[in-house]
């Protein structure tokens, strides 16, 4: 919860505890981009007006730093124009002071379920079920049946991590990756991953190709940074 009137704020906590939730109060946006960069939480309230900067400016530094959280703005604002552009920046609710502590409640709730079912896809944090198949040096995979199809049709299996290395790889041909891209993109941004494991992960797509009479003569590591996935310039070498 980002408000700064300290009473409210404590008033609204003891609501939603009662309710079964805890809260966390930040009374400075900055105060709450520190905490969520460090802490996951299941829903922002936000407050529009605040001591150092803009609810909507906290939203935008929260999307700039690949933080996704819902967000409820909860503001004595109640000018429509602002109520359109919270809703609009990617909001999922607005609620005007004074308000019903029930209600608020229930609307959390409604929230809370709608974002749920978003990520009943997902299978990493980059790649859903529903996404379209594509073509990887040689071999078609399937993301709705996590499966991967080579040449001579032998279909495998592929684990949800692998699938989410291929698929970003996929999606950033041509550009130099960092691992802490990389890790980011298919883990969250919040996730203790090192390096090490996720060398680990992609040794065993490397495995897996050379199985099936496969090369990744397109991917590469690049020393001190991360990787490249370039299939262009190696079908040009290639010439």
């Amino acid at each position: 919860m980002v408000e700064d009137e300290a009473e409210l704020a404590k008033l609204i906590a003891v609501h939603l505890e009662r309710a079964g939730m805890q809260t966390q109060i930040c009374n400075r946006a900055a105060h709450a981009l520190s905490f969520l960069k460090k802490n996951f939480a299941n829903l922002l309230l936000l407050d529009i007006t605040l001591p150092d900067q803009s609810g909507f400016s906290l939203m935008e530094e929260l999307k700039a730093a690949d933080i996704t959280v819902p967000v409820i703005f909860l503001t004595g604002n109640v000018d429509e124009p602002n109520k359109v552009k919270g809703l609009n920046m990617g909001g999922d609710d607005y609620i005007t002071k004074p308000f019903s502590y029930a209600e608020l409640v229930a609307r959390i709730h409604a929230v809370l379920r709608r974002t749920e079912s978003k990520g009943d896809l997902n299978v990493t944090k980059n790649v859903r079920l529903n996404d379209e198949p594509f073509e990887f040096c040689g071999a078609q995979i399937s993301p709705i049946r996590l499966e991967i199809t080579f040449p001579s049709h032998p279909v495998r299996k592929l684990g949800r991590k692998e699938l989410g290395i291929l698929s970003y790889l996929n999606e950033h041909r041509g550009a130099v990756i960092t691992r802490q891209a990389l890790i980011h993109s298919v883990w969250g941004v919040h996730a203790d991953i090192k390096s090490r494991s996720l060398d680990q992960y992609i040794v065993k797509v490397r495995e897996l190709y050379a199985e099936h009479g496969l090369t990744l003569d397109a991917f590469r590591t690049v020393h001190g940074i991360g990787y490249i996935f370039d299939p262009d310039n190696v079908a040009k070498e290639g010439r």
